[in-house]
């Protein structure tokens, strides 16, 4: 049987699997095990084992369930709330007033959390009720907050870049470093819009309803100190190179708590919910990960990631097409599956493509990790839509749609990502 029929077969049973509601771990292993039984002379149940193993005790992995209890323990902390009032002063005298503190909150957030969907949800449980009340427009408040919520998956630490950084077996630490630069170039640009939008609308725009001294901005700006020094204990650590990821997940952990102690949230009660949302949502992200080891591993053997690789390669297609060619192609999967799985289930076939193209894995992780963004607000399966459906009741047509031009955004900055490689090379090669 050749490559085409075997690869028709395998894709319908994945989406047959997905479409009966099995779960898409099990769904990859599934299909696997269907891949190796047919189609190869190894063991399907032994190899699936030793797979399985192999993947979930990857010592790597463990600043995934770290990072998220993280995120987990912030998010019931009054930390958005802090930051809202140590950001407002200062945006004030900017095009856009308060809409801006959408931008900063998850620039910020993001880096402590890690999560998109989690930094959507900490930053709009405070900013909704807050700009709505002071009349901003509810296409602009629920946009920016859409938009600028995905950069909890680029700025560090991240939960896909530790799942990039286990499949192409490249540095996490060197990955995360690697995020800081376009993520601040990304929410200069999510600002930049919003500025020009106050501009062009400036009747759409409250007034400001308080002046403040220097002196008083200062003094708003003291809130902002917890969550500065957590992310220079978890960034700064890593760079500096005293800490591994996984280390630096640990040190986040422990300021978690501390922070949460200092605010007064952290009992019993919200510790328990903290751990138990972690341990739910990595064990999710697990099983995921280990269907897509399986499934790599029955690819391999199967052949079909080297005939790719040779078929694409004997394309002789430039490193600019075929970087356009899989940014559309992940943009039409991201359509249907959520982030982590999406990554895991193609860096098999992507990777030996990438590397004989010759594309640096650090460029090409932040690469995707940005149109795995965009896949966060594009229906029907964006995760970010479903949180913010959640917290405004609204259609989730209404929400795609004024989330689109932060989308448009995004491509843009894969544009300059291409022109400028150095944006995501430069600050790795200076650890």
């Amino acid at each position: 049987m050749n490559d085409f029929l075997i690869t028709f077969l395998l894709i319908v049973s994945l989406f047959a699997l997905l479409g009966s509601g099995v779960w898409i771990g099990l769904t990859l292993a599934g299909v696997a095990w269907i891949g190796m039984e047919l189609f190869s002379t190894r063991s399907a149940g032994d190899a699936m084992a030793l797979t399985i193993w192999g993947s979930a005790s990857s010592w790597t992995l463990t600043a995934l369930p770290l990072f998220v209890w993280m995120g987990e323990i912030l998010f019931r902390t009054k930390l958005s709330e802090s930051m809202f009032r140590g950001l407002a002063p200062w945006v004030n005298a900017l095009p856009g007033r308060l809409l801006h503190t959408n931008i900063l909150g998850c620039t910020i957030f993001a880096a402590v959390s890690g999560s998109s969907a989690a930094t959507c949800a900490t930053i709009g449980k405070m900013s909704i009720p807050e700009l709505t009340q002071r009349g901003y427009p509810a296409d602009k408040i629920v946009g920016s907050l859409g938009g600028a919520s995905t950069l909890g998956l680029l700025i560090p630490p991240s939960i896909i870049m530790i799942v990039y950084g286990v499949a192409a077996e490249v540095s996490i630490a060197k990955l995360f470093v690697a995020g800081v630069i376009p993520g601040m170039m990304l929410a200069a640009l999510f600002s930049g819009y919003l500025m020009v939008w106050a501009l062009r609308n400036p009747d759409q725009v409250p007034r400001s309803d308080e002046r403040m001294s220097l002196r008083e901005k200062l003094s708003e700006s003291r809130h902002l100190i917890p969550v500065v020094l957590l992310i220079g204990g978890v960034i700064g650590t890593i760079y500096t190179g005293i800490a591994t990821a996984t280390e630096a997940a640990a040190v986040g952990v422990v300021g978690a708590l501390l922070l949460s102690a200092a605010q007064g949230s952290l009992n019993w009660a919200t510790f328990r919910e903290a751990l138990m949302g972690a341990t739910r949502l990595y064990c999710m992200i697990a099983l995921i990960l280990t269907g897509a080891a399986f499934l790599t591993l029955s690819m391999g053997y199967i052949g079909l990631p080297r005939h790719l690789a040779e078929y694409v390669t004997a394309l002789q297609l430039s490193p600019a097409v075929l970087i356009v060619a899989l940014a559309l192609f992940y943009m039409l999967l991201g359509c249907f599956l959520d982030g982590i799985s999406m990554i895991v289930l193609t860096m098999g076939v992507i990777l030996p493509t990438v590397t004989a193209a010759g594309i640096d894995l650090i460029w090409f992780g932040i690469f995707v990790v940005i149109v795995v963004e965009m896949a966060q607000i594009t229906p029907p399966v964006g995760f970010n839509l479903f949180v913010l459906q959640s917290m405004t009741e609204r259609q989730i047509t209404w929400i795609a749609r004024v989330c689109m031009p932060y989308f448009f955004i995004m491509g843009l900055a894969l544009a300059l990502l291409w022109w400028f490689p150095g944006l995501a090379t430069w600050l790795p090669s200076r650890m």
